[in-house]
């Protein structure tokens, strides 16, 4: 099966970068369980940037994004940019999983078991 492309702002490479080096504890500690293929063998990107945004982690095999969101996607303003970033990525066909850095860190458990129902789910679909 041919993969989807997906187009991606060049201008954004920089900053993902940046963001990759300066991730959060959270996104260190979800990263650390999903890397290197851990989830039932998917490839995950951190920092990827997908049109004029860019996702904390992102699997194009699921065409599945997560956002680990801190305090600052509390004010309005920010949450309003999520939907309006959601929304364009359910344009591309790609559903966005959100966990806020509480749960990341003191939840871990039940973080992962959503990813891997988003999964199972996912393979029941495209594999029945």
């Amino acid at each position: 099966m041919k993969r989807k492309i997906i187009p991606y702002n060049p201008a954004l490479t920089e900053l993902a970068r940046q963001l990759r080096n300066k991730s959060t504890q959270s996104e260190i500690m979800l990263w650390q369980k999903i890397k290197c293929k851990q989830m039932y063998g998917y490839d995950f990107h951190r920092q990827k940037p997908i049109d004029n945004y860019i996702l904390d982690f992102f699997c194009h095999e699921l065409m599945m994004g997560i956002e680990v969101d801190g305090y600052s996607h509390e004010f309005l303003e920010v949450y309003n940019k999520d939907i309006i970033k959601e929304k364009r990525m359910s344009e591309f066909g790609i559903t966005v999983l959100r966990f806020s850095d509480y749960q990341v860190m003191k939840d871990m458990e039940n973080v992962i078991r959503v990813i891997e129902q988003f999964i199972i789910d996912f393979e029941s679909q495209t594999h029945p």
